[in-house]
């Protein structure tokens, strides 16, 4: 989820600073309407790292985030998901501002002071501001694509009915009607395989920048074709979402649906550029 600036260092206070994201704009960005963040944390607040950057921060206690009490909530999945929730509604706050670029960092960076926050930012200002240059003017989208089982099963049993005819008796229809119904519907997913793919090399072409995970088996009847990210500019956004449609129809048509999400901050894309550095 962003950017990991620093390993935790241990606090004596009974506060940590946490680090939502960074921002770059031509003036201080505004708190007004500001989510509240993180339970138990202070307003998120602008500390400024340099000229034209700000980190968003805010006064965490250590009684809820400090490394001995937060390492055992971390197994509680429903408390890491409202966090994850909390943080990136700040996040998405700024993001939306005109005239910034937004840096997100990962869940739960913390320093013990803004002086030490602000020192890591300044000592990585080089890869940081090429993350913020690739992702300037930017939005990330998210695409998922499965397959549609009320489209696709009926097409694997009509292509078996007429192919079995009804000529085959007993159980020698069966083993055959099951064969044919096991190629039909690898056939089916194979089709639909190909028309994601295709999807995904259509939608690139309008993305400065894309990632896809690795397609592998899941738990599951239905596990994902597709799951890619594209980073999108602005002026783009409107010939990448009618790229989409006439995707989410090509899909359709091979037994396949589209989910598209967005727009977000560009979080994978700064790990991304971050990983390279």
């Amino acid at each position: 989820m962003g950017v990991l600036l620093a390993a935790n260092q241990l606090m004596s206070a009974t506060s940590a600073v946490y680090l939502y994201c960074l921002v770059r704009a031509a003036r201080q960005p505004s708190v007004a309407r500001v989510p509240s963040g993180l339970d138990g944390a202070t307003r998120p607040e602008p500390v400024k790292a340099a000229a034209r950057l700000w980190l968003i921060a805010a006064d965490v206690p250590l009684d809820i985030y400090g490394p001995s009490r937060l390492e055992p909530r971390l197994r509680d999945l429903e408390w890491v998901s409202q966090a994850a929730v909390a943080h990136e509604r700040v996040v998405e706050h700024f993001a939306r501002m005109r005239g910034t670029t937004v840096l997100p960092m990962k869940l739960f960076t913390m320093f013990s002071s803004a002086d030490k926050a602000v020192s890591d930012v300044r000592a990585r200002r080089v890869s940081l501001e090429r993350a913020m240059r690739h992702i300037a003017g930017c939005e990330e989208w998210g695409i998922r694509v499965t397959r549609s089982v009320t489209e696709s099963m009926p097409r694997a049993s009509r292509r078996t009915s007429k192919s079995t005819g009804g000529f085959h008796k007993g159980g020698t229809a069966f083993l055959v009607a099951r064969k044919e119904a096991r190629d039909a519907a690898r056939a089916a997913r194979v089709e639909a395989i190909t028309a994601a793919d295709r999807a995904y090399a259509r939608l690139r072409r309008f993305a400065r920048d894309a990632r896809r995970r690795e397609r592998r088996p899941e738990p599951g009847l239905n596990p994902p074709l597709l799951e890619a990210a594209f980073l999108v500019t602005t002026a783009a956004r409107p010939r990448f979402k009618a790229e989409a449609r006439r995707q989410a129809v090509a899909c359709a048509s091979a037994g396949a649906g589209i989910t598209l999400s967005g727009p977000w901050p560009a979080y994978n894309f700064v790990a991304a550029v971050e990983d390279r550095s």
